[in-house]
C-alpha cells in the first residue's frame, strides 16, 4: 500500500479514523501567499469580527503591500521521500522539571508560540526553534534562521508585520506593540485567515471566539508534518494553567476571558492522541 510520506506511520494514512476524516481537510492552504491572498466574503466577514475590525476597503491594498515588503513563500508540501517530524511546544507550567528538552530538539521542526523562552529552561523545553508563532501583541525578537509565523487576527496585524520590517510606523494596535522585530524577513510566514476559520469551524467547532495560538500551531503541524509530537499543553499537576517561565500569580486567568476554550482544545488534543495522529506528552 502506497504511503503518503517517508515515515513508518503517517498522519495522513489510508486507514485514517472517521473522526479525523470528518475534520481534516488536506486541500486547505495554511499559508497566505500571492496565490492565496484572495479572501472569500464568508471568511472576510468572520475575520473582521474577531477583534472588532469594521472595514475591509483597503484590504487588497494591504495584502499587496505585504508581498512588496516580504517575499511570498512557496507552498511547502510534505516531502514524500523523507519523514518530517515536528514538535509543537506549548507554554504550560508542567514543562518545568519534565526533562523533555532533548526529545524536543530531536525533531526536524520545533514549533513554539508567543513569548516562549528557552534560555534557562533548555533541559525541559529544548533549545531549538524552527517556527515561532506570534501576533503583534505577543511579538518577540527571533534568532536568525527561525520562521516568524504571523497569526493574523485582524487586517491591522498584516499592516504591523509590514511595518515591523520596513518603516516602523505602526506602534499601536489595541495596545502598544513592538515597532520593529528582529527576525529573518526571508523566512516570514503568514497564516491564511481561511485556515483560521477552518480550525474554528471544523476543529474547535465554535467553542471560544477563535482558536488559541497553540492549537493553531498544532493544526499547522498536522498539515505540514508527517509525524507530530505535542508537549506543554494543559494544566500542571496542581490543576493550574500558567507559563513555565514565570510565577503563578494569575494562573488560569485567560480561561475566564471566553476568547479561547482551553478545556475543549485539550480534549481535542487527547482525542488526536487516542486516534494515533499525534504523540502527546503530558
Amino acid at each position: 500500500v502506497a504511503k503518503s510520506c517517508g515515515c513508518a506511520s503517517c498522519i495522513v494514512a489510508l486507514n485514517s479514523s472517521a473522526w479525523f476524516n470528518e475534520r481534516y481537510d488536506p486541500a486547505i492552504s495554511p499559508l497566505l501567499t500571492k496565490h492565496t491572498a484572495k479572501i472569500t466574503p464568508d471568511v472576510l466577514l468572520w475575520w473582521l469580527r474577531l477583534q472588532g475590525s469594521e472595514r475591509s476597503a483597503q484590504l487588497q491594498e494591504i495584502l499587496a503591500h505585504v508581498f512588496d515588503v516580504l517575499p511570498s513563500p512557496p507552498m511547502d508540501a510534505r516531502p514524500i521521500s523523507r519523514c518530517r517530524t515536528c514538535a509543537v511546544v506549548g507554554n504550560s507550567g508542567w514543562l518545568r522539571g519534565s526533562l523533555y528538552g532533548r526529545a524536543i530538539d530531536a525533531h526536524h521542526w520545533v514549533l513554539r508560540m508567543n513569548r516562549a523562552q528557552t534560555v534557562g529552561f533548555e533541559e525541559d523545553v529544548g533549545m531549538r526553534t524552527t517556527h515561532h508563532f506570534m501576533y503583534p501583541e505577543s511579538a518577540v525578537d527571533l534568532q536568525p534562521g527561525v520562521h516568524l509565523v504571523l497569526v493574523p487576527f485582524k487586517p491591522l496585524d498584516l499592516k504591523w508585520v509590514t511595518s515591523a520590517f520596513s518603516t516602523g510606523e505602526l506602534r499601536h494596535t489595541y495596545r502598544r506593540v513592538k515597532q520593529f522585530v528582529e527576525a529573518d524577513r526571508s523566512k516570514v510566514l503568514i497564516l491564511n485567515p481561511a485556515f483560521l476559520k477552518y480550525i474554528h469551524d471544523k476543529w474547535t467547532q465554535h467553542h471560544g471566539r477563535y482558536p488559541s495560538t497553540g492549537f493553531t500551531a498544532l493544526l499547522f503541524a498536522l498539515h505540514t508534518c508527517d509525524q507530530v509530537a505535542v508537549f506543554g499543553f494543559g494544566a500542571d499537576s496542581s490543576g493550574n494553567w500558567h507559563h513555565y517561565w514565570e510565577g503563578n500569580r494569575y494562573a488560569g486567568a485567560f480561561r475566564r476571558t471566553g476568547v479561547h476554550s482551553a478545556d475543549f482544545e485539550i480534549t481535542l488534543i487527547k482525542k488526536l492522541a487516542t486516534e494515533g495522529k499525534i504523540f502527546f506528552y503530558h
